[in-house]
C-alpha cells in the first residue's frame, strides 16, 4: 500500500467512527480529506515537507496535524483513541476485510458480537444472514475474511515463501511486457518470516503486466486490480501485492519498498540534512525539485554519499554509518560455501543412506559433507550408541572411497546431557572427523543451569561446534534461557564454533545472535540439519542469516578447505 493510500485509509476510518458517534461535521471533513489525499498525484510526504498540507482541499489544521503525526511516527493518536472508545470487540472486527466501523457496530448492537470469535460463531449459526441488508453471501464472505485474517496474522516462514517467490519471479519474467521483476520488502531482506509479499515490476505496458499477474495459477482471490497496483491472495493464504513501476523510476521504488522502515527513515533524514529528498519516485534536490537519480538503486545510495548495501543489512543497525565510512563487510555468499556440516541419514532419523546424501551434495557442487546422526540419548530418533557409531564410521569411510568427487566426513550430533557431559565416550569421539554438540532435552532449565550445561560441553576437547544453540523453533518454541555472552566467551576461548542451523523452522543462531558471536571472536558453521537429500538445499537459508549477521567468508567455517576445517583449532 502506497503512503498516500495509507494516509487516506486512516482518514477514512476516522470518518467512519465519527459517523457512528454522530459527529457528522468532523466525519464529513475527514471523509473529504481522505478522498483528496487519494486523488493526489504526488507523494504526500513531499507535500508535508513543503509545509503545504493545508493547501490540500478539505485539509484543515487539525487534519494536517493528524497526517503529520502519521508521517513522523506511523501512528495516529486520534484514530487510536477513537478505536479505544468503541465497544468491546468492534476494533477487532474492523481489522477484517469488508467490515468497517458501521457494520461492526451493527453486529455488536444487534447480535451481541464482541470480537472475531463470537462473530465466527454467529456466522456459523446463520444468525448474520437474518439481519436486514445481509444474507447468505455476506455471511460466507465474513467467514472467508476471518479465515484470511487468521492466516495473514501468522507470518510465513521464509523457507515456505521462497519456493513461491521463485515460481512467481519465473512466471512474471515470462511476460513480454515485464522488463524486470524483483521481490521487495522483508523477503528481499531475507527476514526469517515474511508477511505479505511485494513484487515490483518494471514495465511500459502496465495493463498487460497486471493481467499476467492476476492470471497466476496459485491465486485464490483477486482483492484489487489496477494499472499500478494489484493485490491477490494465493491458495496458501499468502497475500501478494504487485506494483508496476516505470523503468525510469524502478531503482527508487525498489529501494523504498525493500525497506526496512527504520532504514528508510534514517536514509531520508540524512537526505534532508544534505539537501535532498528521497521517496519511491526518486532522489531530488530539495531547493528546486531537480531529479538526481531514480532508475538505479545503487546510484541513489552513491548520491547520498554512501556505498550500496545488500538488502540483508537494511535494518538500521549501523549499516548506514558503515556505508558512509566505507567499512561495510564483504558478506559471505553461497558461492563461498564448500560444504554442509550437519547432515542426518537413515542410521538415525534420516530418510536416505549415507551414499545418497553424499551424491546429492556432490550434485550441488559441495566439496565435503559431514554425516552427523543422533546419539543414544535421543532414542526417539534411533540415536547411535558407541558400537553402532563405530560401525557407521566404517561405512562413512567406505562411501568416501567410493565417491572421490566429494569428501564424506564421519561425525555425530552428540547429545549434551543435563550435567554438560556428552552422550558418547571420548574414546569414540576421538575417532570422528567432526563433532556437533546439541541440547535436545530439559529446555525449561534455569538460565544458570543451562548456561553451565552448554559451557561444560564446550570444554570437551572433541567438540567442534554447538548446533542450534538456543533451541528455538520459529513461531513454535521460544529459545531456552541461556546466557549467550557467557557461552560465546567460553567458545572463543576454546576455539569452538557456533552453528547457524539452516532448517527453516530453526535458523538458529539468529542473525542478531550470530553478529554477537562474531563480536566475541567466535566462528560460525552452517548445517542444514537435512534428513532427506532435498533438504540439503536449505543451505541458502543459513547464508541469508549469516549475511544479516554481518558475517564475512572468514567468519564461516564452511568456506574453509577440508584440510583447514579439520586442522585442530581449539585452545
Amino acid at each position: 500500500m502506497s503512503l498516500n493510500a495509507q494516509v487516506a485509509s486512516i482518514l477514512y476510518e476516522i470518518s467512519e467512527i465519527l459517523t457512528i458517534k454522530a459527529d457528522r461535521f468532523r466525519s464529513r471533513a475527514y471523509s473529504m480529506a481522505s478522498q483528496r489525499v487519494t486523488a493526489l498525484t504526488e507523494d504526500i510526504r513531499n507535500v508535508a515537507e513543503r509545509g503545504e498540507l493545508e493547501q490540500i482541499p478539505g485539509v484543515g489544521k487539525s487534519i494536517a496535524m493528524t497526517i503529520e503525526e502519521f508521517l513522523d511516527t506511523g501512528e495516529s493518536t486520534v484514530l487510536q483513541e477513537l478505536r479505544e472508545s468503541l465497544p468491546q470487540g468492534v476494533p477487532e472486527m474492523i481489522t477484517l476485510e469488508g467490515i468497517g466501523p458501521k457494520i461492526a457496530m451493527r453486529l455488536h448492537q444487534e447480535l451481541g458480537v464482541v470480537g472475531i470469535k463470537t462473530l465466527e460463531e454467529a456466522a456459523r449459526q446463520h444468525r448474520i444472514r437474518e439481519l436486514k441488508g445481509f444474507g447468505p453471501k455476506k455471511e460466507e464472505n465474513i467467514l472467508k475474511a476471518i479465515e484470511e485474517h487468521r492466516s495473514r496474522s501468522t507470518r510465513f516462514l521464509l523457507g515456505e515463501a521462497l519456493p513461491v517467490i521463485q515460481g512467481m519471479l519465473t512466471y512474471m519474467s515470462g511476460c513480454d511486457a515485464v522488463r524486470r521483476v524483483e521481490m521487495a520488502g522483508s523477503a528481499r531482506r531475507r527476514k526469517e518470516t515474511v508477511g505479505d509479499l511485494d513484487v515490483l515490476v518494471s514495465s511500459t505496458d502496465p495493463e498487460t503486466a497486471t493481467a499476467h499477474f492476476v492470471s497466476m495459477p496459485p491465486i485464490e482471490r483477486v482483492l484489487a486490480q489496477g494499472p499500478t497496483k494489484s493485490t491477490v491472495v494465493l491458495k496458501n493464504m499468502l497475500q501478494v501485492d504487485l506494483r508496476v513501476i516505470p523503468p525510469e523510476s524502478y531503482g527508487a521504488a525498489l529501494q523504498y519498498f525493500t525497506g526496512s522502515k527504520e532504514h528508510n527513515v534514517k536514509l531520508r533524514t540524512i537526505g534532508v540534512k544534505t539537501g535532498f529528498k528521497l521517496n519511491e519516485y526518486g532522489l531530488f534536490r530539495r531547493h528546486n525539485d531537480e531529479l538526481v537519480e531514480a532508475e538505479d538503486e545503487a546510484k541513489i545510495y552513491e548520491a547520498l554519499g554512501m556505498m550500496w548495501m545488500p538488502p540483508e543489512l537494511r535494518e538500521n543497525t549501523g549499516e548506514i554509518e558503515a556505508a558512509i565510512e566505507d567499512r561495510l563487510p564483504e558478506l559471505v555468499t553461497l558461492d563461498d560455501i564448500r560444504g554442509d556440516l550437519h547432515v542426518h541419514t537413515d542410521w538415525s532419523d534420516g530418510h536416505a543412506s549415507i551414499a545418497e546424501m553424499a551424491e546429492k551434495a556432490a550434485e550441488m557442487g559441495l566439496e565435503y559433507i559431514a554425516i552427523t546422526d543422533h546419539t543414544k540419548a535421543l532414542g526417539i530418533a534411533n540415536g547411535l550408541d558407541e558400537e553402532r557409531l563405530m560401525k557407521q564410521i566404517d561405512e562413512v569411510r567406505h562411501v568416501d572411497e567410493m565417491h572421490p568427487e566429494i569428501r564424506v566426513l564421519a561425525g555425530t550430533e552428540c547429545d549434551i546431557r543435563r550435567n554438560g557431559r556428552l552422550d558418547i565416550s571420548d574414546e569414540v569421539l576421538a575417532e570422528l572427523d567432526w563433532v556437533v554438540a546439541a541440547v535436545h532435552s530439559g529446555f525449561k532449565m534455569e538460565e544458570q543451569a543451562m548456561t553451565t550445561r552448554v559451557v561444560e560441553a564446550i570444554q570437551n576437547e572433541h567438540v567442534d561446534t554447538v548446533a542450534h544453540p538456543t533451541g528455538r523453533l520459529i513461531q513454535r518454541r521460544s529459545p531456552y534461557a541461556l546466557d549467550l555472552d557467557a557461552v560465546f566467551e567460553a567458545a572463543a576461548e576454546r576455539g569452538v564454533m557456533m552453528e547457524i542451523n539452516c532448517y527453516p523452522e530453526r535458523l538458529d543462531l539468529s542473525d542478531v545472535n550470530s553478529r554477537r558471536a562474531k563480536e566475541h571472536g567466535v566462528k560460525m558453521t552452517l548445517g542444514t540439519d537435512a534428513h532427506t537429500p532435498s533438504e540439503l538445499e536449505f543451505l541458502p537459508m543459513g547464508v541469508s542469516v549469516a549475511k544479516r549477521g554481518w558475517l564475512e567468508a572468514t567468519d564461516v567455517a564452511n568456506t574453509f578447505t577440508v584440510e583447514k576445517l579439520l586442522k585442530p583449532q581449539k585452545g
